[in-house]
């Protein structure tokens, strides 16, 4: 639904930015937007920003912001930042989160507008097509005693779900960076949410876990979701073991089971999808391994915010309707 509409004047250009409300909710977070046009009713640029209101991250938003290449270096985004940033306080919001691909005009952007780097990502690629088979069996065959591996799609059966959920706090400890994220809770609900998300919109969630046999606990697994389609790239969601389990190679164990798993479910993918941290030395390493190349690294952008905007600072146009 657009909110009151609000004009203003960017490089002698006559710039319209029009509140939004976002249809895209979600059970712990909802989206804000401002479509920016010219004079003539033209597009010219967006803005998202998703307040979350889950506990323990209330403190933080995220931004989605685009100006067409053409109207760049106009003031276009500085005037769609401000407007952000002012519904961010009112929201009760501290950081402001932004992702942008290094090197490119939104790294540098963001950098220019007081946004600092919290966390590095490399993005990383397997192309099916270059597995390597020996480098795979090597993986799968290596000797584990007292774990063995198991797998699910879509939703963890029943048998499985506590310890599943248990399970999940191997990601507590995942390099962050400098960005305070709050602490992550998962119970059995919130797990069954998140894969019943991902077949509600057509695609297949594929986990691969492994499990100590002396007492039947899951502590480790691989989550790869793939397209609907089965073809193009798949993405890896995370990969952890729980750390009084590692040192032992599982994490090595049941990637390279997902990755066989994916190839003989959808032989026509493309490539499988990964995302680290910079700092996780020990992840980079394992998919280097397997044959993961990087394919471009993300700087995920933090902004500090005020209580109120320093002196001199343009108010931007009331905040959307709620």
């Amino acid at each position: 639904m657009p909110g009151s509409d609000r004009v203003g004047y960017v490089a002698g250009l006559s710039i319209h930015l029009t509140p939004l409300t976002d249809p895209d909710y979600r059970p712990f977070s909802r989206r804000i937007a401002w479509l920016a046009s010219d004079a003539d009713g033209n597009p010219v640029g967006s803005a998202y920003l998703r307040l979350i209101s889950k506990g323990t991250q209330e403190h933080l938003t995220e931004l989605e912001l685009a100006v067409h290449p053409a109207e760049r270096r106009k003031g276009i985004g500085s005037r769609l930042l401000a407007a952000v940033t002012e519904a961010a306080r009112d929201n009760d919001a501290r950081i402001v989160l932004a992702d942008a691909t290094a090197g490119t005009p939104g790294d540098h952007f963001l950098a220019s507008h007081g946004f600092t780097v919290g966390l590095t990502l490399y993005f990383a690629r397997l192309p099916v097509a270059g597995i390597d088979d020996e480098v795979l069996a090597s993986a799968l065959e290596a000797d584990h005693p007292g774990y063995r591996l198991g797998s699910w799609l879509g939703v963890v059966p029943d048998q499985l779900a506590e310890t599943f959920a248990q399970a999940r706090s191997a990601m507590d400890d995942a390099p962050v960076g400098d960005i305070d994220y709050g602490t992550e809770t998962w119970d059995v609900e919130r797990t069954r949410y998140v894969a019943r998300v991902v077949e509600e919109r057509g695609d297949h969630l594929w986990t691969v876990a492994a499990v100590e046999e002396a007492s039947g606990q899951i502590v480790g697994f691989t989550e790869l979701v793939v397209p609907g389609a089965g073809k193009g790239d798949a993405q890896h969601y995370g990969t952890a073991v729980l750390p009084e389990h590692r040192g032992r190679g599982l994490a090595r164990w049941i990637k390279a089971e997902s990755i066989r798993q994916a190839r003989d479910h959808y032989p026509d993918l493309a490539g499988l999808l990964t995302d680290m941290a910079d700092t996780n030395t020990a992840m980079r390493h394992l998919n280097n391994t397997l044959g993961y190349r990087t394919t471009h690294q993300v700087h995920r952008y933090r902004l500090e915010l005020t209580a109120t905007p320093p002196a001199g600072t343009a108010r931007a146009i009331p905040p959307p309707p709620r």
